[in-house]
């Protein structure tokens, strides 16, 4: 994240995002594949990082083989195989919807992955009580752990999307993209771009 300062003179927190160039590399049709969607592709690689399947199949669109292949179900604009999508695709556009895969945390307690409170009263007899889960449930019925039942475990490194983030500033000739607040996972991670 960086932030930059408004025409009003606000400081505003933003993410600077490259978003593009991005390649057309497939079109599906309802006649061919029973549904409509348009395939991009982000990223160059070295042909020996890719596999000779691939490799055809980005030199049907004349395009270089790329590390980031996605799917974008029915996409109203009609592209061409081999068009390329820069960030002038959203000069029109003030407010974006964001998604991708936030960082992952690990294997958490349920202090930190839920919020419970814990103990906290150590006069009463407690001895190293003060982040546990406490009871789970009922005894001898139903004898089992209810699903869904909110206990330690993996944290994060799930999708997650964030709705309308507003353009903060376009930078035509880098392809970046600077949005007003975060957007999920690391540094250096995809991400897609919705309007």
């Amino acid at each position: 994240m960086t932030s930059v300062f408004d025409a009003d003179g606000k400081y505003v927190p933003c993410t600077v995002i490259q978003a593009g160039p991005c390649v057309v590399t497939q079109i599906k049709t309802e006649e061919k594949d029973g549904y409509r969607a348009v395939q991009l592709a982000f990223d160059d690689q070295k042909e020996k990082h890719s596999s000779k399947a691939l490799i055809g199949h980005f030199k049907n669109a004349s395009t270089s083989p790329k590390k980031k292949v996605i799917e974008l179900k029915g996409f109203v604009k009609d592209w061409k195989l081999g068009d390329v999508i820069t960030v002038d695709y959203f000069n029109d556009d003030v407010w974006l919807d964001v998604s991708g895969v936030s960082k992952g945390k690990g294997f958490q307690g349920v202090v930190k992955r839920h919020g419970f409170r814990g103990v906290n009263d150590q006069t009463h007899g407690q001895h190293n009580r003060g982040r546990a889960p406490g009871s789970l449930g009922a005894s001898s019925f139903p004898s089992r752990v209810f699903k869904g039942m909110r206990m330690a475990g993996q944290t994060g490194n799930k999708k997650a999307k964030i709705l309308n983030l507003r353009i903060v500033k376009i930078v035509p000739e880098n392809n970046l993209l600077l949005l007003k607040g975060s957007v999920p996972g690391p540094n250096g991670s995809y991400i897609i771009i919705e309007k």
